[in-house]
C-alpha cells in the first residue's frame, strides 16, 4: 500500500507559506515513497544492506550463545565445592578465566577431527613432558570417562602406533620449540597407513602446546604439589643458577634446615611409599576390569589411579638448552616481521580448525589487558622476554627495557617457570617477591602460559606453512 500524499492547505494560509509547505511535504512523500520502496526491495530480494544486517544479528546471537555457555562453564568449575587450584587462582581474574574456560571447553570437548579419548591422550603425553602429575591424573580419568582403553595407561609403548609418531614434535614443542621443522610435519603426513590428515595434525599441535603451557601455570602456581609422586628418572635439565627454592631466596615453603630434616624425610618416604602401593593396587584392579565404562567410581578415587607420567616420556635427557648458545648458522633467530600469530598463524590455525583462532586470539588478547600489573611497559617486556629465550625477536623491540624493568630475580623465576616447569626437581616454586600481590604473581604466571603458547604454536604452525608451500 503506497503512502497518501501531502494533505491540502488551510485556506488561511498565503501563498508564499502554502508554496513552502508543499515543497517540504513533496520532499517528505518522496522520501516515505523511497523507505517503502527499499522495505518492498529488503523483503523480495538479497538486497546487500539486509543480508549484511543479517549477518551482524547472527553474529551477536552466536557471541551472546558463547558468552553463556563461558558462564555455565565458569560457574560450573566454580560453584563446586572443590574447584582445583587452577581454577581457584585464574578466579581472581575473571575476565581473563571465561576466555580460558571456552577455549579449553573447545579444543577437549567440541568439534574436530581426533576423537574425544584421543584428544586427551595426547594431553597426557604433552603433560607428561614436564612430569605434571595434576595435568596427567586430570586427563586420565577422562580419558577413561570418555571410553578410552585403559592398557594405553600402562605407558607410550602401549598406545597405538599413530599416537606414538607425535611423541618427536611432542618433545620438540615442549623444550626446544625452535627445532620444528618442515620434515617432522612430512613425517607425520607420509607415514603411510598411521598418517594423519592436516586438520587431525593441528588440533594436535594446538593441544600439545595448550598442556606444555599450562604445566608451566601448575608449576608457578605450586598446583602439583598435592599431586607429587615418586619419579624414577632423573630431571629433565637443570634450572638457571640462583633460581633455588630454598629458605634462603626467602621463600617460607622452601626446606629449612637440612641439619634436622631426617626424620621428615624418613616419613615422607613412608608416605610416597604407601601412596604407591595403593596406587599399584587400584591401578592393577583398574587395567583387568571387563567393563570399565560401566564402572560406578567416583571422582576423588578416579583421580589416582594412574601411572607414573615417566611410563610416558622418551628420551628423559632431551630438555631445554640455552637458545642464545645455539649455533646461528643451525638455528636462526626467529623473526615475528617473518613470520606473526597477527599475520600468519592466526589465518592458517583458523582455517585447519576452525574457529580455534578466535578463541586462542582472545585468551592473548585478554591476558594483556588484565590491570593487576598497572604498567603495560611491564607486561610487554615478560611477553618479550619469554619469546627471547625461546628464540622469538621483535626487531621493533628495544631489549635493554627487560634488564630495566625486570629485575634478576624476576627473570629467574620467570625462565623456571617456562622453560623448567618440571616439580621433580624441587619442592615448590619461588613464589617470594614481596612488592608483588597475589593477583600480580598470577598475573605474571598467566602471561608465562600465554607467550610460550603462542612462540610454540608459531614454531609449529611456520613449520605447517612450509610444508604447504613446498
Amino acid at each position: 500500500m503506497q503512502p497518501s500524499g501531502p494533505p491540502p492547505p488551510p485556506s488561511f494560509v498565503t501563498s508564499s507559506t502554502r508554496q513552502r509547505d508543499a515543497t517540504r511535504h513533496s520532499r517528505i512523500h518522496a522520501i516515505r515513497t523511497l523507505a517503502w520502496k527499499m522495505i518492498i526491495c529488503t523483503n523480495t530480494m538479497e538486497y546487500p544492506l539486509r543480508s549484511q544486517c543479517q549477518r551482524v544479528q547472527k553474529q551477536v546471537m552466536v557471541n551472546k550463545e558463547k558468552e553463556c555457555v563461558s558462564l555455565l562453564l565458569m560457574n560450573a568449575a566454580l560453584g563446586r565445592g572443590n574447584a582445583d587450584a587452577v581454577t581457584q587462582q585464574m578466579a581472581s581474574h575473571p575476565q581473563y578465566l571465561e576466555s580460558f574456560l571456552r577455549a579449553q571447553h573447545y579444543i577437549l570437548h567440541m568439534d574436530g577431527p581426533l576423537p574425544l579419548p584421543c584428544r586427551h591422550y595426547i594431553a597426557i603425553m604433552a603433560a607428561a613432558r614436564h612430569h605434571c602429575n595434576y595435568l596427567v591424573y586430570l586427563h586420565s580419568a577422562q580419558f577413561l570417562r570418555l571410553g578410552g582403553d585403559p592398557v594405553w595407561l600402562q605407558g607410550l609403548e602401549a598406545a597405538p602406533p599413530r599416537l606414538r609418531l607425535l611423541d618427536h614434535i611432542n618433545k620438540v614443542l615442549a623444550h626446544q620449540p625452535w627445532l620444528a621443522a618442515c620434515s617432522h610435519i612430512k613425517t607425520l603426513l607420509k607415514c603411510g597407513e598411521q598418517c594423519w590428515s592436516l586438520a587431525e595434525l593441528v588440533q594436535a599441535v594446538v593441544i600439545l602446546a595448550h598442556c606444555h603451557s599450562l604445566c608451566s601455570f601448575v608449576f608457578g602456581s605450586n598446583a602439583d604439589s598435592v599431586h607429587m609422586a615418586p619419579q624414577n628418572k632423573s630431571p629433565n635439565g637443570t634450572p638457571p643458577a640462583f633460581c633455588t627454592f630454598d629458605a634462603a631466596n626467602g621463600n617460607p615453603n622452601g626446606p629449612q634446615s637440612f641439619d634436622n630434616s631426617a626424620e621428615q624425610i624418613t616419613q615422607r618416604r613412608e608416605r610416597i611409599h604407601r601412596s604407591q602401593e595403593e596406587r599399584d593396587k587400584r591401578e592393577e584392579r583398574l587395567l583387568h576390569s571387563q567393563n570399565l565404562q560401566q564402572a560406578d567410581v567416583d571422582e576423588e578415587d578416579e583421580l589416582i589411579y594412574f601411572a607414573d607420567p615417566s611410563r610416558f616420556v622418551t628420551d628423559p635427557d632431551f630438555y631445554y638448552q640455552e637458545f642464545a648458545r645455539r649455533d646461528e648458522d643451525h638455528f636462526q633467530v626467529f623473526r615475528v616481521q617473518d613470520y606473526s600469530w597477527e599475520d600468519h598463524g592466526f589465518s592458517l590455525v583458523n582455517r585447519l580448525y576452525s574457529d580455534i583462532g578466535h578463541l586462542l586470539d582472545d585468551r592473548f588478547r585478554s591476558v594483556t589487558a588484565l590491570s593487576s600489573l598497572h604498567c603495560p611497559d611491564l607486561k610487554r617486556a615478560v611477553w618479550n622476554y619469554i619469546h627471547c629465550i625461546l628464540g622469538i625477536r621483535y626487531d621493533d623491540y628495544d631489549y635493554g627495557e627487560v634488564n630495566q624493568l625486570l629485575e634478576r630475580d624476576l627473570k629467574l623465576y620467570i625462565k623456571a617457570v617456562a622453560c623448567f616447569p618440571d616439580p621433580s626437581r624441587a619442592p615448590t616454586c619461588p613464589l617470594s617477591w614481596a612488592p608483588l600481590k597475589t593477583s600480580e604473581r598470577i598475573h605474571v604466571n598467566l602471561l608465562i602460559m600465554e607467550a610460550r603458547l603462542q612462540a610454540e604454536l608459531l614454531y609449529a604452525l611456520r613449520a605447517i606453512t612450509q610444508y604447504m608451500i613446498a
